[in-house]
């Protein structure tokens, strides 16, 4: 209370009174020096920001990276530059997928730091084989910070036109391999369910003291498997003959050709539907699925998306070894099937007269 009083009756409210009348006076001047840090602000900055928010100068130059380029991805033997942070992977990713990128959403963690963060991959070269859930990779933020990285989940696209070239052969690869893996398994089953019914009647034979008859083996029950197997090997006999002879009546010089035209029957349909969505690749969605108001299209054309994923090269003056010591010895049924096929070649040009017009005899 004394301190109260001594307060009170001191002149401290009137020295307060006039220190704000001073900075009253001053009021001018303080706006002043705001508005000119506003404006050092805006003269160092504006360049910046028109660059990347306007005209996205920087991210299709190929000396600069984007503000919103927040790193580099290191991931199957590749480095994706277009790595975008992101909050929601499934928000993200359900606006982010009509850009038509294949992205690739990583979680990256800092080893003795609880920190997580997420990021946006786009993948624009190589391939989609061995990209997959839970992947590991190393991500370098723009301070030169190394994350472990770990595939979340992917949206996938079209990533090139090679990859769109081979599609076809390895979905076909991937359904024989399929129908095989589910045929042994069916077969595998069926052997151990076989096997567990004999065990079981057989016991319960021998606990009621009778012998179990032995069943004859009924050729006829197996005669239509027989024949039908025996119908579908000749049909692909017949069909592999007929595409054969067909090929090998062509003259010398139309061979390359026929098979040129084949592989684009095949690989045609896949290489032009890859085509068409690798040139609407719009990186649009994919910022205002991060919270960006982009009003416009901004593409992601081939050789720009090739220039944003680098394919690991071996190093100048390097090279690979081919022989392996620890290789299994088997025998060369390549070159016996190849030396097989040579000579069916040579067989059916015999008998259809081309060797006789080649030679001239």
């Amino acid at each position: 209370m004394q301190r109260i009083r001594e307060i009170l009756a001191g002149q401290s409210e009137q020295i307060i009174a006039e220190l704000i009348e001073k900075d009253k006076a001053l009021e001018s001047a303080a706006n002043s020096v705001t508005a000119l840090n506003k404006l050092i602000r805006y003269y160092r900055d504006i360049y910046t920001f028109l660059n990347n928010f306007v005209s996205f100068h920087d991210f299709y130059n190929p000396k600069k990276k984007a503000v919103f380029q927040t790193g580099t991805l290191y991931l199957d033997g590749r480095s994706c530059d277009l790595c975008i942070r992101v909050g929601d992977v499934a928000a993200h990713s359900t606006l982010a997928q009509l850009g038509g990128t294949y992205l690739v959403y990583c979680e990256c963690t800092r080893k003795g730091s609880s920190e997580k963060i997420k990021i946006a991959a786009a993948f624009t070269e190589g391939d989609s084989d061995n990209l997959m859930v839970g992947r590991n990779g190393i991500f370098y933020d723009r301070q030169n910070r190394d994350w472990d990285a770990t595939i979340v989940r992917i949206v996938e696209h079209p990533i090139s036109i090679r990859q769109a070239f081979w599609s076809p052969y390895k979905r076909f690869a991937r359904m024989v391999q399929e129908q095989i893996e589910k045929v042994a398994s069916a077969r595998d089953k069926s052997v151990d369910a076989g096997a567990a019914g004999i065990i079981t009647h057989v016991s319960a034979k021998a606990e009621a003291g009778k012998s179990a008859p032995v069943q004859p083996f009924d050729v006829g029950k197996f005669a239509g498997i027989f024949a039908a197997l025996g119908l579908g090997l000749g049909a692909i006999g017949t069909v592999a003959a007929s595409v054969v002879t067909g090929f090998m009546g062509l003259e010398l010089w139309q061979m390359p050709l026929a098979f040129a035209g084949l592989m684009l029957l095949v690989s045609g349909p896949s290489m032009v539907i890859a085509s068409l969505k690798l040139r609407q690749r719009n990186l649009s969605p994919i910022l205002d699925a991060c919270g960006w108001a982009v009003n416009t299209r901004a593409r992601i054309n081939i050789p720009f998306g090739s220039s944003l994923t680098t394919i690991a090269k071996l190093p100048e003056g390097s090279s690979r070894l081919l022989a392996d010591p620890f290789a299994e010895k088997t025998r060369p049924w390549r070159l016996y099937i190849l030396i097989l096929i040579m000579l069916a070649a040579a067989s059916l040009l015999w008998q259809n007269g081309t060797v006789q017009k080649w030679s001239g005899f």
